[in-house]
Formats: C-alpha cells, sequence, structure tokens
C-alpha cells in the first residue's frame, strides 16, 4: 500500500480548507489596507497642521477641496481603506471575543463595509460639491 496522500501512522491528510483561503485574503486586505491608513493619516494629519499654522478657516478649506479632484481621490481612497480594514478587524473580534461564527457575521460584516463606504463617498462628495 502506498503512502501518498496518508500523514503520520497512515492516517489521512486533511485536504485543502476552503476558510483558510479566504481568511489569507482578508489578513492580506486587512494589512494593506493598514499600509493605506497610515499614509492617508500621515497625508491628512500634516494638512491640518499646514491648515491650522496658516489661520485656515473651515471656508478656506471648504474653498480650496470644493472642485479639487486631487482632494475628491484622496478622501475616496482613504474612505476605501477605512471601509476595507475596520469591517475586517469587527469581524475578528466578534469571532474571537463573541464566538460569532455563522454566515450571518459575514453578512453584518459585509452590510457595515458597504454603508462605511456609502456614507464615506457621500461625505468626500459633499464637500467636493460644498458651497462657498
Amino acid at each position: 500500500m502506498s503512502s501518498a496522500g496518508h500523514g503520520y501512522a497512515g492516517a489521512p491528510l486533511a485536504g485543502p480548507n476552503p476558510g483558510a483561503r479566504s481568511e489569507t485574503w482578508l489578513w492580506i486586505a486587512q494589512r494593506a489596507s493598514a499600509a493605506l491608513l497610515g499614509l492617508c493619516v500621515l497625508v491628512h494629519l500634516v494638512t491640518i497642521i499646514y491648515a491650522v499654522r496658516h489661520g485656515l478657516s473651515g471656508e478656506a478649506i471648504l474653498a480650496r477641496t470644493r472642485g479639487n479632484g486631487v482632494a475628491l481621490a484622496f478622501y475616496m481612497l482613504y474612505v476605501l481603506a477605512i471601509a476595507v480594514h475596520a469591517p475586517i478587524g469587527l469581524r475578528t473580534l466578534c469571532h474571537e471575543w463573541l464566538g460569532w461564527r455563522s454566515a450571518s457575521l459575514n453578512w453584518f460584516i459585509a452590510a457595515l463595509a458597504l454603508a462605511l463606504f456609502a456614507f464615506g463617498l457621500r461625505a468626500g462628495w459633499a464637500v467636493f460639491l460644498a458651497p462657498v
């Protein structure tokens, strides 16, 4: 008898775990979004410091962001990173702390991610179109 496909003491090896692949992709997505968030937060803080040091009012800031495609693209990237990163982290917390392992957790997290993305897009669009 061949030992191919068998582990220690002839026990069959476990087949590939389909959940492991999705967990790996979630891990990669969270790490990539964390890196992007780090960059976005840095740019955001530098912008805030610049605005404060130059005495810019909220009205002056909105005047600079209104119609500014670069600012809109940056904000949308920031929102996307948040909408990916936060729900994955919350999913992990719910899984580990609450023992929530059913499919409903994934549906809840997907709905949360879509809500974060939609509300973020709406906020970014409002700033882009802000009246003077």
